[in-house]
């Protein structure tokens, strides 16, 4: 009798654990995607935009989840170094300035840096920077290296604007000018240290921290609660991030043909429309749709979007310095000022190349490459056909071009 009892209760003790764990995993299933209905992805059409205006990624209240104010501000922040990074040509550069830009640190964004629509006061008062995200999927002591360079190219670039008015020659910073008149600023070594700056943030900031982090290590963001005070989780702040850090634009490229760039788009978004032909109308409908499996709790399509995003970012770097380089050939017989200016943009793109994680480059195969380019006395004034041709091969190699 004892035994038929023990044999009961054990059945139904074993039914209330089952009934509970089935609960449990109800609740766990429920609770990451109740936070709103999942979203068919047949739904994303073209014209669909990514920003407050739409209608697919609200809340239950049908306010917008989207949020891009901090990936834009990071772009208003690299535009303003870019911007005042280039007065050279009327008066000197301040490199405290820069520096500051580069750190938002002392309200360095002005209305010369940052014209309208651009609202520099609202820059200052965010507090959003380049700085602490440079490098930012490295170790802190890597990341600390890759800040450092760029704060000393930026010191650099305003001490030379001292000489925006003399010609450079080998060993002396100034200027340069193309067959078309324009200007470009070099150090002594003939490089162009603004191009230096912009390029290896594209690398360092667009290149990693939109690729490296927010689309994969960001992936990983807790999806199943709100941030405090927000109606979003941090996986889709991660996702809004990235997008607002690569445009400021609803539809990213929206009526871009292979001879024309529909929208205004800046750094690495300029640069995938120019160097990847193949994929770029692919990007924006990547982005609406791994927002969307972030809504749906769709792990593997939000990870798959963000694959195929990072790799057409790095190919877009990659097949840009290897043709930044084969311009410094074509020029650098018949026209010294295109010349030098592609190859500070080659330069900028193999540095930024360090980056490109998923086609496994790491910082030994960009420094290589710089190094046997340039690592002279003479710098840029003693490059060669045969060098820069090594070093198309070795990015054609890694990247598959």
């Amino acid at each position: 009798m004892k035994i038929q009892y023990f044999k009961s209760s054990v059945f139904i003790a074993l039914a209330v654990a089952a009934l509970t764990s089935c609960k449990k995993d109800k609740v766990d299933q429920e609770g990451s995607k109740s936070l709103r209905p999942a979203i068919d992805y047949t739904k994303l059409v073209d014209g669909t935009k990514y920003d407050a205006s739409n209608t697919i990624f609200v809340d239950a209240a049908g306010k917008t989840t989207i949020d891009l104010t901090t990936g834009n501000f990071r772009y208003r922040v690299f535009q303003g170094i870019n911007t005042y990074g280039g007065v050279w040509k009327t008066k000197l550069v301040d490199g405290n300035v820069l520096k500051n830009m580069y750190s938002n640190t002392g309200n360095p964004f002005t209305a010369e840096s940052n014209p309208a629509p651009a609202d520099f006061a609202a820059i200052n008062a965010s507090g959003v920077q380049l700085r602490n995200v440079t490098a930012s999927s490295w170790d802190a002591a890597s990341a600390e290296v890759v800040r450092k360079k760029i704060e000393a190219d930026l010191a650099l670039l305003a001490t030379i604007s001292a000489s925006g008015n003399v010609v450079a020659t080998k060993g002396n910073a100034g200027y340069i000018a193309n067959n078309g008149g324009s200007k470009y600023l070099l150090d002594a070594k003939g490089l162009e240290i603004g191009q230096l700056i912009q390029k290896g943030l594209i690398g360092a900031f667009d290149l990693d921290y939109i690729g490296n982090v927010l689309l994969n290590k960001g992936l990983e963001a807790d999806n199943k609660t709100l941030v405090s005070g927000k109606n979003y989780t941090k996986l889709e702040q991660n996702w809004d991030e990235a997008y607002g850090s690569l445009t400021l634009n609803p539809i990213y490229l929206a009526g871009s043909t292979d001879a024309v760039r529909g929208t205004t788009e800046s750094f690495i978004g300029s640069y995938i429309w120019e160097y990847n032909k193949t994929n770029y109308a692919k990007i924006f409908p990547a982005f609406l749709k791994g927002r969307a499996a972030a809504v749906n709790n769709d792990a593997t399509e939000l990870k798959a979007q963000a694959l195929f995003i990072r790799t057409q970012m790095e190919y877009a770097i990659a097949n840009a310095a290897w043709n930044y380089l084969k311009k410094w050939k074509d020029n650098s017989l018949t026209d010294a000022g295109a010349a030098a200016h592609a190859l500070g943009e080659g330069l900028g793109f193999v540095y930024s190349l360090r980056f490109a994680t998923v086609h496994k480059a790491d910082a030994k195969f960009s420094d290589d490459i710089l190094n046997a380019l340039i690592n002279t006395d003479g710098g840029a004034w003693d490059l060669t056909p045969a060098k820069v041709t090594a070093a198309q091969d070795a990015i054609k190699a890694k990247f598959g071009l």
